[in-house]
Formats: C-alpha cells, sequence, structure tokens
C-alpha cells in the first residue's frame, strides 16, 4: 500500500508540473499571436486612415471625384485600395486650411455633424503643436501637410476603423480562448500517459535501493560478524583493520541510501513538533567542535537563543549534521568555519567554509548524487550523497537549500519554512 500510495503521488506530482509547463507555454505563445494581432490591426488602422488623409489632403481638403471609367480617384497613392466609391460617403473628416501665419482661412466640416468652429481651432492648435505629421487627437487621425499656400490639416474620424479592428480582436480572442481550452483539456487527458514512464523509472530506482538494500546488508553483517570471530582468535592487524574500515563504509552508504529512497517517497512520515532549532543547532555544532580541532579548523557559530521552529527535530539535527560535515571535509587547512542561525519571515541558517579552490566549483551539481566537489580528496564516509539527503530533508519541510561562492569561500543557505 506505501508503494501503491507514492506511485500515486509521484504521478499526481509529475502530472500537475506537465500540466502547469503546458498552461504556461500556451499562455506565452497565445499571448504572443494575440500581441502579433493587436499590433497588426493598429497599424492596418492607422495606415487605412493615413491613405484617406492622404488623399483628401493632396486633393485641397475635400475628397477627390471618382472616375467611372477609371474606377478609381483622380489621385493615385501608395494602398489606394484602400478607397473605394463609396469611401467618400462613409467617412466623417473635416480639413482645415491655413495661411503662412498659421491663421486659419478656410475650414469644410461638410461631412461631420458634431464639430463646432471652437472644436476645429482647438483640433488645428493640438496638431500644429504635436511633433511630426500624423497623429491621433482624440478619436480623430489628423494629417499635416505644407502647401504652396500654407498648411492643410485633415482630420479623419477613426471609429469605425477602430470598432472593426476591436471587433477583430474580441473574435480572435475568442478564438484563441477557445483553442487553448481545448488543448487544455486534451494535455489534463494525455498528461496520465506522458508522465508515466518518468513515474515507471522513479519506482525502478526506488525498488532497485530497496532491493539492493535487502541484498547487500546480509552478507555485509556476515562479513562483519565473521570478522569478530577471526579478530577474537587471531587478533588485530592493519588488513583485518580495513576490512573493518570498508565494511563499515559499505554499511553507511547502504543507510544513506536508504534514507535518500525514504525521503524522496513522501513527508507524511515527518514527525512534526514545535521545538527549540537554537538548541537543536547548538548542540549539533557543540558535537562538531572537537572533529574542526582535530582538522585544524576554527570552528565559529552565531545563534541567538530561543528560535523555535515547526518540524522534524530528528532531520533539522541531521541536516545541520551533514553541512556542518561537508564544510569540516571541504575547508582549507587552518581554515574557518562559519554557522549563523538569524529570523527574517522564516529561520534562515547558513554555513560559510573557506575553500581556495572555490572558482572551479559548479554549484549547480553540488546536489547531485555521488557528485564530490573535489574528486582527489578521499575522505572516509564521504560518498556525495549527503548533500542530497540535506537538500530531501529541506524540501520535505517546504523550504530551500542553496549553495554560494565568493572570494575563498563557499557557504549553505537554508531557509526554512
Amino acid at each position: 500500500m506505501p508503494a501503491m500510495c507514492w506511485r500515486s503521488k509521484m504521478i499526481g506530482s509529475l502530472r500537475k508540473k506537465f500540466i502547469s509547463i503546458s498552461i504556461i507555454s500556451i499562455f506565452l505563445v497565445f499571448s504572443g499571436i494575440f500581441f502579433f494581432l493587436l499590433v497588426f490591426t493598429r497599424i492596418q488602422t492607422n495606415r487605412s486612415l493615413d491613405v484617406i488623409a492622404d488623399t483628401i489632403a493632396s486633393n485641397d481638403g475635400v475628397f477627390p471625384e471618382f472616375d467611372p471609367a477609371q474606377r478609381h480617384p483622380p489621385i493615385r497613392l501608395p494602398y489606394s485600395d484602400v478607397i473605394t466609391e463609396e469611401t467618400q460617403f462613409s467617412t466623417r473628416f473635416f480639413s482645415v486650411l491655413l495661411d503662412d501665419q498659421q491663421q486659419i482661412t478656410d475650414i469644410n466640416v461638410d461631412s461631420v455633424s458634431t464639430i463646432t468652429e471652437q472644436d476645429v481651432e482647438e483640433f488645428t492648435e493640438q496638431a500644429l503643436r504635436k511633433a511630426g505629421e500624423r497623429g491621433w487627437i482624440s478619436d480623430y487621425r489628423y494629417k499635416v501637410m505644407d502647401t504652396e499656400d500654407g498648411t492643410i490639416v485633415v482630420f479623419v474620424n477613426g471609429v469605425v476603423y477602430q470598432n472593426m479592428a476591436n471587433r477583430l480582436l474580441f473574435t480572435a480572442l475568442l478564438v484563441l480562448l477557445g483553442s487553448a481550452a481545448l488543448i487544455l483539456i486534451l494535455t489534463v487527458v494525455v498528461s496520465k500517459w506522458a508522465v508515466r514512464p518518468v513515474a515507471e523509472s522513479y519506482e525502478k530506482q526506488r525498488q532497485f535501493i530497496t532491493d539492493a538494500n535487502h541484498e547487500l546488508k546480509t552478507p555485509l553483517t556476515l562479513i562483519l560478524s565473521n570478522l569478530d570471530i577471526i579478530e577474537a582468535e587471531i587478533g588485530q592487524n592493519e588488513w583485518l583493520d580495513d576490512i573493518r574500515s570498508e565494511g563499515e563504509r559499505m554499511g553507511l552508504l547502504i543507510n544513506q541510501l536508504v534514507t535518500l529512497s525514504r525521503m524522496d517517497e513522501s513527508t507524511d512520515s515527518l514527525t512534526r513538533a514545535d521545538f527549540n532549532l537554537s538548541s537543536a543547532i547548538a548542540d549539533t555544532v557543540s558535537e562538531f567542535q572537537n572533529l574542526a580541532e582535530e582538522r585544524h579548523h576554527d570552528l565559529t557559530s552565531s545563534i541567538p537563543p530561543s528560535i523555535h521552529y515547526y518540524g522534524d527535530e530528528a532531520l533539522i539535527r541531521r541536516l545541520t549534521a551533514i553541512l556542518l560535515d561537508n564544510a569540516i571535509k571541504y575547508c582549507d587547512l587552518d581554515g574557518s568555519i562559519q554557522l549563523s542561525l538569524t529570523v527574517r519571515r522564516y529561520p534562515i541558517l547558513t554555513i560559510e567554509n573557506t575553500y581556495k579552490d572555490v572558482d572551479h566549483l559548479e554549484l549547480n551539481r553540488l546536489f547531485d548524487r555521488f557528485y564530490r566537489a573535489d574528486k582527489a580528496r578521499t575522505f572516509s564516509g564521504s560518498f556525495g550523497i549527503g548533500l542530497s539527503i540535506a537538500q530531501s530533508i529541506v524540501k520535505s519541510h517546504k523550504g530551500n537549500l542553496s549553495a554560494y561562492k565568493k572570494s575563498g569561500t563557499i557557504g549553505f543557505r537554508v531557509e526554512l519554512k
């Protein structure tokens, strides 16, 4: 039952990630499409209104008469496909003629009914103040053109074109939303099959570790037991000591693999309770003081009293021990190790140690299983699993563990949430 429960949670977690990534991807793609349509329709709207304004401005502020034989205005302009015989009847515009002194000499408001003379003057003044010969004032697209006698300003009402563009965008938005919903439904349906191979791979890995634990522990126990018998008969020697040392290392590796497998399975087994985090970390630091002194390291700590935390005390102690053990193993000779505990929104534990080869570290790989930063160092009991276990402990508490480096120093930062 626990295995089935673990598999269900694994598949559920992978499906959520798969669906989340799909939703984000769909949102980004469709947002890009909608943004393109938005820009394109705005450009097309401006282009259409500019063609009309250019045509009117080139014809002294009035619409040119169509030539029935040629079916187009006598004035040919770029993009004149925008203008048809009906354009002059469907376009609301007004034009203003000005002399060299920028004084209004003539106004044509025959195609609009809601524009007063005062409005014309205000619109014209704004158009002349603005930089550039084209732009928008309220719902009107304007064109300023210099002539031999002065200046002509044409204002074309763009409400109809804007409404058409908005309807097009609204229709496109509905289509995109419908397509996104359909794709999302298909993603949810397909996700179960899509993540199954990954879930099965995780389960096989977990099962392998469990089986290896059972298969290796029994012969290892027999080896160590027989070793005790041999030592009782012939006494200790360096070869038997080497066998015992390697056997104990193998036992430690097996236990660490089992711990890692159990941490990956579930967080339900955590024994959460409120405990004194300051005392737990201080006790762990005390346990490592002698080891640090043996390695000629200066271990110091800054731990405010009475900081409490709701979590698994045993695992937090183990987390601290793993990080301190790692700092001691990878600290320079006669180097220093500093541990500090602070509280912001959450308790934050940081551990730093001096390390001269810090520039060669691959921080993104430090938490990979069986990865050792310095392969030249072969410390007893070091398999490259400790930081992976630390990462799993922090994740089980919904926290965050990260590594950082600075000049001659490597550090680990734990946020306990």
